[in-house]
């Protein structure tokens, strides 16, 4: 099976960017055996990596990535593992009662193992933090969005706390939002430093082996083995992970099921002391919009500075390729966001701006699950590529070794991703829904 297209992501990673040299990993040159291969060194490979070592300590477990690590979709991530329901499909990210509380207990899950990882390897404190965050709103719209959420949750039996006009301006600095929802049990990470000290702390412990620059060009079953071949040299092992998320199109699976979207975002320059004082509020904060069409902001203080960054604009990239030169059309759009919401930096560019792919399905379900002998797939993540990737891939390497628990029948128990229209017709509804949603966003984008 050849593996024809390899991933792209239009612009710099930021979040990597602003962060020292990265440890470097081989690129894979020759021709060697493990117990296992991971696919992807993204949130689901590095979890399906680190699930497999504590199950098989004494294995070889070898994860490729085509890139260097924390420069795909992982390192262009906003950096929310959410607990709650946060269905992006849904005009209010909530879903039926009884799926929503089964969907928290399992982000819970993935996000205590994330936070028992960062824990284990020490990370650098500002890679996982368990602040919790805000969904806020800027029109009355939207507070009637946080309003029904509210309700959702009172349903759920999960806490909550509602914030008002004056209390979000004390924590951003602006009176351009009218109110706040805020959850506590949210992980706001820097995710290129989250998979970076993820992977090294791994790679330190021995039994995981990375290999950077070494995209797939080509697999296949060999007897009781699986051969994938890299651009420059090959690994053979009687188990393979994919987790590439979209990119397992390439892959030759879940053809026209997956719905391949690009999401913008733009990080300023470090804030210096007089703007920092000029905004005021708190140092770091997360929030995410009322409306799920709206505009994602953090204002970040850490290793890189005190920077804000900006979310916003969606294109729809069934060739899983987003094109380059749209990035500056989307940069003044994010500077027209920040402007609106930050008037007294007015004088503050972005430094970056970039784009990261997300896979969707039309049902809201991930592509998992045993595609064929000793093949499995941890892709899907329906744009919650932090939390339900780190599931997705603690799940995937419970199921390739045998362990059975509720999280795994739960995932099992789902329908596979439904099929696209065909086109032109996928592609004329998609950009006819999401435009249709920014503009009902109105001032929340």
């Amino acid at each position: 099976m050849q593996v024809t297209t390899q991933p792209y992501d239009p612009g710099p990673a930021a979040w990597n960017s602003i962060l020292p040299e990265a440890r470097s990993y081989p690129q894979l040159k020759t021709n060697i055996t493990a117990d296992w291969v991971v696919i992807g060194a993204g949130f689901a490979g590095l979890s399906a990596a680190k699930r497999l070592h504590e199950l098989h300590p004494n294995d070889s477990i070898i994860v490729l990535e085509a890139r260097r690590i924390a420069e795909g979709p992982a390192g262009r991530n906003s950096g929310f593992m959410i607990d709650l329901p946060h269905n992006l499909t849904a005009e209010d990210y909530v879903g039926e009662l009884n799926a929503d509380v089964i969907q928290t207990r399992m982000n819970r899950h993935a996000i205590d193992f994330a936070e028992a990882a960062s824990i284990e390897y020490q990370f650098t404190p500002e890679a996982f933090v368990k602040s919790g965050k805000i969904n806020a709103a800027a029109t009355s719209k939207g507070t009637k969005h946080n309003h029904d959420y509210a309700h959702h949750l009172d349903h759920l039996n999960e806490p909550y706390t509602l914030l008002d006009e004056k209390h979000m301006r004390a924590i951003c600095g602006s009176d351009y939002y009218q109110s706040g929802l805020y959850t506590a049990g949210t992980a706001i990470i820097q995710p290129a430093l989250y998979v970076r000290e993820l992977a090294a702390g791994m790679a330190k412990s021995g039994g995981v082996s990375f290999y950077e620059n070494s995209a797939v060009t080509e697999y296949k079953k060999q007897a009781k083995h699986w051969l994938i071949n890299t651009t420059k040299g090959s690994v053979s092992a009687p188990k393979l992970i994919l987790a590439v998320n979209g990119h397992v199109e390439s892959f030759s699976h879940f053809k026209r099921r997956l719905v391949h979207i690009y999401l913008y975002a733009s990080m300023t320059r470090q804030l210096s002391n007089n703007e920092l004082e000029s905004l005021g509020g708190e140092d770091s904060w997360g929030f995410t919009p009322a409306d799920a069409m709206g505009t994602t902001v953090r204002k970040i203080a850490g290793i890189g500075g005190h920077r804000i960054v900006v979310r916003n604009q969606i294109t729809y990239n069934p060739s899983r390729i987003a094109d380059q030169t749209k990035l500056a059309r989307f940069a003044q759009k994010h500077q027209q966001s920040f402007i609106a919401r930050f008037p007294m930096l007015n004088t503050v560019n972005f430094e970056y701006t970039w784009g990261g792919a997300l896979c969707l399905s039309r049902n809201n379900v991930p592509a998992f699950g045993e595609l064929d002998e000793g093949l499995y797939s941890a892709c899907c993540q329906n744009g919650l590529g932090t939390v339900q990737g780190t599931l997705a891939g603690i799940l995937a390497a419970e199921q390739a070794s045998g362990i059975d628990s509720d999280f795994l029948r739960q995932t099992l128990s789902l329908s596979q991703p439904s099929r696209l229209p065909p086109e032109p017709f996928a592609t004329i509804g998609a950009n006819v829904v999401t435009k249709w949603g920014e503009i009902k966003a109105g001032k929340e984008l």
